[in-house]
């Protein structure tokens, strides 16, 4: 029987949307303003701190703690998602980053921008839990790179427009640079309150309820072992390139404004800097389809990891800006690629039953790259410079193209199939075939 005529597997307290796919627009515009509310506030946190007269360890250290508590929430709130419903994250996560936006705006002290920080972290950390959950249910196998590559651009738009209003509101220095990061983090608690709008509908509170109370106790499926999930076949690479690509972007966002001040670039080009690497993650990721046709999966994750690598390290060297521009432009663009196929790894590899505690393993990989990689990068920028960090990035993305390249089932590229493939159908459906 063909891929495409083997119906989607039954999700427990399935989400009942409306026809089409206007479901998905509408979670790509909230989360547009969502992620374009972190991005905008998360520069002007260290410009912030800046002001407060932190250095390079302490900018390291409150951009690890934005990660820290989401490191330890991610997995219960997987695991509550997939026996339940999806939506009150959203509202949740929108509450959360708003809050600790506006917060970190009024902070008088380095200690507590980080822990308005942490909580900004726990909010996106809610919202893309509960985002990328409503894809996997909505989204028939053949749909998901497709799907998670659009609801992507969403993350892409805000990373776009977040740092350059970040750039145009951050300014001056000493007290005119407190007084102005204050002002963007205050606005961009205005912008992640704007995804409201966007979050009606997203998600049938009715149908999930006739769901619910045809379900009996003893009819649910029993949880899933985390260890279990962690030891299947592509979820650990899946988990492992999304780190390293997350860490890439994430670094890159809190110390290119170190940089552009040791290089006396201004505040408003950094924040056009930022926004040309996410302009061309999006153009990426409009056209990941025909790439992913020519190329396959494990290819194109393993070659855009490679050149994200060398890239990434380049960033090190003392280039002129219009360098900067070319070099921040080819990155993003290899960067576009791995946030949205490790989410299809990750779920085509879970079991039904798990699918949202298996993303917020691979959430749980980020933020733990989130805590790992800044405060490393703060040590290694105390030691040897700001630039370094950007060498080690590079060595991250080039191990995670060697994982690309091993293959998860042991083999090598163009044997057999792994959840890394393109058109593969998960395992379990194979499973429940023989």
């Amino acid at each position: 029987m063909p891929a495409s005529d083997i119906p989607p597997p039954e999700v427990p307290f399935a989400t009942a949307l409306p026809a089409g796919r206007g479901w998905l627009l509408r979670l790509v515009i909230a989360f547009a303003f969502a992620q374009g509310a972190v991005s905008m506030a998360r520069p002007a946190v260290s410009y912030r701190a800046l002001s407060m007269g932190a250095d390079e360890r302490a900018i390291g250290v409150i951009t690890a703690v934005y990660a820290l508590l989401p490191l330890f929430a991610a997995v219960p709130l997987g695991r509550r998602t997939d026996q339940g419903r999806c939506a009150p994250l959203l509202v949740a996560g929108v509450v959360l980053i708003s809050a600790g936006c506006a917060l970190s705006g009024t902070a008088g002290s380095l200690a507590a921008l980080g822990a308005w920080s942490g909580l900004m972290g726990l909010g996106h950390l809610c919202f893309v839990i509960g985002a990328q959950s409503i894809v996997a249910r909505r989204s028939a196998p053949a749909e998901q790179d497709r799907n998670f590559g659009h609801f992507t651009i969403g993350a892409s738009l805000g990373q776009l427009a977040g740092p350059v209003a970040a750039g145009l509101l951050v300014s001056g220095q000493g007290d005119d640079m407190a007084r102005t990061s204050a002002l963007a983090l205050l606005a961009s608690a205005v912008a992640a309150a704007v995804a409201f709008t966007s979050l009606w509908r997203i998600e049938s509170r009715t149908s999930h309820s006739r769901a619910g109370a045809r379900s009996t106790a003893a009819e649910r499926p029993a949880k899933v072992p985390v260890r279990r999930i962690l030891r299947t076949r592509g979820v650990p690479a899946g988990i492992f390139i999304s780190l390293a690509v997350l860490s890439a972007t994430d670094i890159l966002t809190a110390y290119l404004p170190v940089i552009g001040e040791q290089r006396g670039i201004a505040p408003a080009t950094i924040g056009l800097l930022l926004s040309l690497r996410a302009a061309a993650t999006i153009a990426c990721r409009l056209v990941m389809p025909p790439m992913l046709r020519l190329l396959g999966r494990t290819v194109l994750l393993t070659v855009t990891c490679a050149l994200g690598g060398v890239l990434c390290a380049g960033i090190a060297l003392p280039v002129p800006v219009w360098g900067l521009a070319l070099m921040l432009g080819a990155l993003g663009f290899c960067l576009g690629v791995g946030q949205p196929l490790s989410m299809t790894t990750v779920v085509r590899a879970a079991p039904d039953e798990a699918r949202s505690t298996a993303l917020a393993l691979r959430l749980t990989g980020n933020r733990l790259g989130q805590v790992a990689a800044p405060a490393s990068a703060g040590l290694v920028a105390g030691v040897a410079g700001t630039a370094a960090p950007f060498v080690m990035l590079g060595a991250l993305l080039l191990a995670a193209a060697g994982l690309g390249l091993r293959r998860p089932d042991g083999g090598t590229p163009g044997r057999g199939r792994s959840p890394l493939d393109g058109n593969r159908l998960p395992n379990r459906f194979s499973a429940r075939r023989t």
